[in-house]
Order: structure tokens, then C-alpha cells, then sequence
């Protein structure tokens, strides 16, 4: 079974978030405050130490002011195609 938490698709939505957010002018501080949630669990999600399901990207897409699908779709484009689970 190959893991999603290190493949391309996984590294392409982290760094696609987290640009997302500076773009917002967001620390990720502030991020985590309208998440309500800690600081260390956004830092989780950007350093890739944790995977993001789509109802959580809904969410933080949602925080930042962002589009899902846009997010979506890098990770879309960056999957491999014979990425297996």
C-alpha cells in the first residue's frame, strides 16, 4: 500500500495551502484562531507531519478565503497517475 502523506499530490497541497494562507496574510497563528484550533496543529498540516482529508481542506480553504477546488486540483495534478492506496 503506498502512503499519501509524503507522495507529490500531499507535498503539492501543503505547499499550495500554505501559500494560500501568506497570500491571506495569515500567520499561522491567526489561521489557527478562526480555526480554533492550536498553532501546532497548523503547523502540523504545512511541515506534512499530518495528512489533510477533504473535509478539513473544505474548512481551511474556507478560513483563508480560498477555493477548495483550486487547492484541490493541484493536488489533483501532482498525484501520480499509477498512485496506488
Amino acid at each position: 500500500m503506498a502512503k499519501t502523506i509524503r507522495s507529490s499530490g500531499h507535498e503539492a497541497l501543503r505547499e499550495a495551502l500554505i501559500a494560500a494562507r501568506k497570500a491571506a496574510g495569515l500567520t499561522q497563528t491567526e489561521l489557527a484562531s478562526r480555526l480554533k484550533c492550536h498553532q501546532s496543529f497548523v503547523a502540523r498540516l504545512e511541515s506534512g507531519q499530518r495528512r489533510i482529508d477533504v473535509i478539513e481542506l473544505i474548512v481551511l480553504s474556507r478560513a483563508i478565503d480560498g477555493d477548495a477546488h483550486e487547492l484541490l486540483d493541484v493536488a489533483e495534478r501532482m498525484t501520480e497517475p499509477d498512485h496506488q492506496l
